[in-house]
């Protein structure tokens, strides 16, 4: 946990940030773009919002739960808990406060609220959407069964909870291979992301496994712009570069890494190297920038790829959550559509032997 207290919820005890403390954490995040240029100056500025918001939670029993891919002054200045939206999703089953603050998008929200149903779950950014979750619909996926009748379906946790509830077996990007591995079927629909189906496919094969895996066209608008020129050219400066990708990206990207991975196996990696390392790490800049916090005894090069979606939280629509969570959007889903999507979250603890 990286905020400034001890705790959570109403029995957390709040110890107000100073500015130096905030650009301590900040000043090590320079991912390349003017929107992570963190001064002492602008440490200042954003610390009374800051400050507000970890005293509201406490009002409020609240925690906040932000995505790796979020802007660092949230991770490193307001959250109770960050990483990936599965942990994160783990993360919220663990703490007794009442209200949840999701900061991300929307699917990652529901997929919190599935596994709490009892919580309420807001997302504060305005952009809740997501490229690749709303590539497909749970109506979509129901039509798509009638076309492959004999297909076991598996769907990414990047997807709505009516695409869940419509799927056999969920899995992350951490589990997938396993799993795939596991399901007693050689026949797979994996929705909807169509690059990481490549991979998976590419996987299979070079572990003899025989799989007949149909896919999607989904994908993900900042892991597909990553291009096999990229990568020779920063090794061609570079020759010992580490080029870190994950698997949303191209096959033809993922052939060229040196990992492949989720964002929890991307930073366990990253953990692994020496000192000193060149890193290419190849998803969006808010791992980076957390991994610069993380490892500033390691370097990391590239330009910064940003996701719209998940920068669309900031400070500002978090403490307006909390300030007026009557107002604020607030996760609901139909408890049938719930319960479905248990079940095929459920079947990924099953196979995953979580």
């Amino acid at each position: 946990m990286l905020f400034p207290s001890f705790g959570v919820g109403k029995f957390a005890i709040f110890c107000p940030m100073n500015a130096q403390d905030l650009f301590n954490r900040l000043q090590s995040v320079k991912p390349g773009s003017v929107l992570c240029n963190y001064s002492y100056e602008f440490c200042e500025s954003i610390l009374p919002k800051i400050n507000e918001i970890n005293e509201l939670k406490k009002e409020r029993d609240a925690v906040i739960l932000a995505h790796s891919y979020v802007a660092p002054e949230i991770i490193l200045g307001v959250a109770d808990f960050s990483g990936d939206s599965f942990k994160l999703s783990q993360d919220a089953t663990q703490v007794k406060a009442k209200n949840i603050v999701f900061s991300a998008v929307r699917f990652m929200g529901e997929t919190a609220k599935i596994l709490n149903p009892e919580k309420n779950v807001y997302i504060p950014g305005p952009l809740t959407g997501c490229s690749l979750a709303d590539s497909i619909t749970g109506e979509q996926v129901l039509k798509l069964k009638e076309q492959y009748p004999d297909y076991t379906v598996v769907c990414y946790i990047n997807t709505t909870a009516d695409v869940k509830a419509a799927c056999d077996v969920c899995v992350t990007s951490g589990n997938v291979m396993k799993i795939v591995k596991s399901i007693n079927n050689d026949k797979i629909l994996f929705v909807p992301d169509q690059l990481m189906g490549k991979n998976i496919i590419n996987e299979m094969e070079s572990c003899g496994v025989k799989k007949d895996i149909a896919l999607c066209d989904g994908a993900c608008y900042v892991h597909k712009q990553y291009d096999p020129e990229l990568i020779q050219f920063f090794k061609s400066q570079n020759p010992n570069l580490k080029v870190v990708s994950h698997p949303e990206c191209v096959s033809e990207v993922a052939l060229l890494s040196d990992y492949v991975g989720s964002t929890g196996q991307m930073v366990s990696y990253i953990k692994s190297l020496p000192a000193e390392s060149d890193v290419l790490l190849l998803t969006e800049c808010g791992l980076v920038a957390r991994m610069q916090y993380e490892h500033p005894d390691k370097h990391f090069v590239g330009s910064c790829s940003m996701c719209k979606y998940m920068k669309s939280n900031s400070l500002d629509n978090i403490l307006e959550t909390l300030r007026n969570p009557e107002k604020a959007s607030r996760v609901e889903l139909d408890e049938e559509v719930r319960v479905k999507a248990k079940k095929c979250i459920d079947a990924m603890f099953y196979y995953a032997g979580l």
